[in-house]
């Protein structure tokens, strides 16, 4: 059994990661006769779909090449989010200005031990990996394989001198970070989520390349644990999926916060410095940037995990985008599935569990659950949040879809007022003429724990004056969802309806 790349550095905490993601003395089991359902690749679709399967009676093979629990919980969200907890911790310290406004008065001399921050995040990871350890899982009932998984033809994968027979297969090998076309890069070391959470010492100055949620995020992160940050990005603006003024107020944080970010980027070329670190020029807005960093976060480019696999000889089509499927998560060889990064655009851990179980239904018991009838929320975790469901105000444009927008600012939140967090608002847009709703932005402090209200109402067609009826408690955040209902419901009352309603109330007198 070949083993992958090691986690970085070796304590008490990555070992036990190891021992649980992918353990150095895991022998393969036989394999039985034929499966149900042959799983390739363990990240957040493998993982749910063979737990899935197995809980229902079926007999089921995991192989998985890396690590268990994917990117997800190694090199994505788990350790990120550890990272920025940390991050806004250190900013609530460090925002001496507004500690001031709340009577707070912080000692000179507060010290952030970046050392202590990515043991913690280290500890943690280790203390979430045995839900999706390869014990676990054995001990579902599903027969577990480490190695590099690849197709013999339409009914039979091997691994290593082993070959399992199957009724049904699914992909669920993800994606993983790739080198942009960057004048240099190949000239430079750089780090990408896939090294990141190994440092160890805090980079006094860091370039990132990619503007994106992940690049937002570790730049807002690092420049409140002290790094001085240089966020670069071709396009325009930051974040470019997200309306406009929901990335603007972003924007304005990260500057804040200390972030310099090259919008605009041109002409970016890289190459090594005479000190060990990169040197990066870039033209951005008409004026010519020349800096050397200490690392480099390369935060663009995704590229689907399909070596290995000979997909070639099944029949099975893919692009530089993934593998191809059809709305019920088929690829081009019927007894093949597909889910998670490897073959949606949706490149989320809850998406992954959520296209899983569909394609349970659809191998197992004939069902036609459909890629399209998703709806997928998904958040940037910067301070602000910023929260998506549906379509935006430029989707809905694209696609010719008329709308009415209802925009409650969190300036208007009482709650949001009294924590000192105004900057932000709820908008939600519906079909025009109705208050069906097909889509919703929220930039506020806890968008993420947000946006699920609007998730639910898509999903189970309640309309925005129906969330307008929902009690929220008082003083909350959440107010402001039930405050754009009633924005909605306000243009129900024409001055028609107007005049009907104060006839009834003087006939009453």
């Amino acid at each position: 059994m070949n083993m992958p790349h090691q986690f970085l550095p070796e304590d008490e905490f990555n070992t036990k990661l190891a021992a649980n993601v992918y353990p150095a003395d895991w022998v393969n089991p036989e394999p039985s006769e034929k499966y149900n359902l042959v799983v390739i690749g363990a990240g957040t679709a493998g993982l749910v779909t063979a737990a899935g399967a197995a809980g229902l009676g079926a007999k089921v093979a995991l192989i998985e090449r890396q690590f268990m629990g994917g990117d997800c919980l190694n090199v994505g969200c788990v350790p990120s989010k550890a990272i920025i907890s940390a991050a806004r911790a250190a900013a609530a310290v460090s925002n001496t200005g507004k500690l001031e406004e709340f009577g707070v008065h912080v000692p000179v001399g507060t010290e952030i031990d970046f050392s202590k921050v990515m043991e913690r995040m280290r500890k943690l990871r280790s203390d979430i990996s045995p839900h999706d350890s390869v014990k676990r899982f054995a001990a579902l009932g599903i027969d577990v394989f480490l190695g590099q998984g690849r197709f013999v033809d339409s009914s039979s994968i091997a691994v290593g001198d082993a070959k399992l027979q199957f009724a049904k297969a699914v992909i669920c090998t993800g994606a993983r970070a790739s080198a942009p076309p960057i004048d240099g890069l190949d000239t430079v070391p750089y780090l990408t989520n896939e090294t990141l959470f190994s440092l160890t010492e805090l980079p006094k100055r860091l370039g990132i390349i990619g503007a994106g949620p992940i690049g937002c995020e570790m730049a807002q992160a690092f420049a409140r644990l002290g790094s001085e940050v240089y966020l670069v990005e071709s396009a325009p603006g930051i974040l470019s999926k997200e309306d406009p003024d929901a990335a603007d107020i972003v924007k304005n944080q990260l500057i804040h916060d200390g972030v310099k970010i090259l919008c605009c980027g041109k002409e970016l070329s890289l190459a090594p410095s005479s000190d060990s670190g990169v040197r990066m020029s870039v033209q951005s807005e008409g004026n010519g940037y020349d800096v050397t960093v200490d690392e480099l976060l390369v935060a663009v480019g995704r590229a689907p995990n399909v070596e290995g696999l000979e997909l070639e000889k099944v029949g099975v089509e893919y692009t530089k985008k993934g593998v191809t499927i059809n709305d019920n998560f088929r690829t081009t060889n019927k007894r093949i599935f597909a889910a998670g990064d490897i073959c949606s655009p949706y490149q989320f851990t809850h998406a992954a569990d959520f296209m899983a179980r569909s394609v349970i239904r659809n191998t197992l018991f004939f069902g036609r659950a459909k890629h399209s009838s998703l709806v997928i929320p998904w958040a940037t975790y910067t301070s602000p949040e910023v929260a998506q469901v549906g379509l935006n105000l430029s989707e809905a444009k694209r696609q010719n879809i008329e709308i009415d927008t209802f925009t409650q600012p969190m300036s208007g939140v009482d709650r949001a007022i009294l924590e000192g967090d105004t900057d932000g608002f709820v908008r939600v847009h519906v079909k025009k003429g109705t208050d069906k709703i097909i889509g919703a932005t929220i930039v506020a402090s806890n968008a993420g724990d947000m946006i699920g209200s609007f998730s639910i109402a898509m999903t189970q067609g309640i309309g925005l004056g129906s969330i307008a009826n929902c009690i929220h408690p008082y003083p909350t955040q959440g107010e402001a969802i039930r405050k754009v209902g009633d924005l909605y419901n306000k243009t129900r009352l024409t001055p028609q309806v107007a005049s009907i309603m104060k006839r009834i109330i003087a006939w009453q007198r």
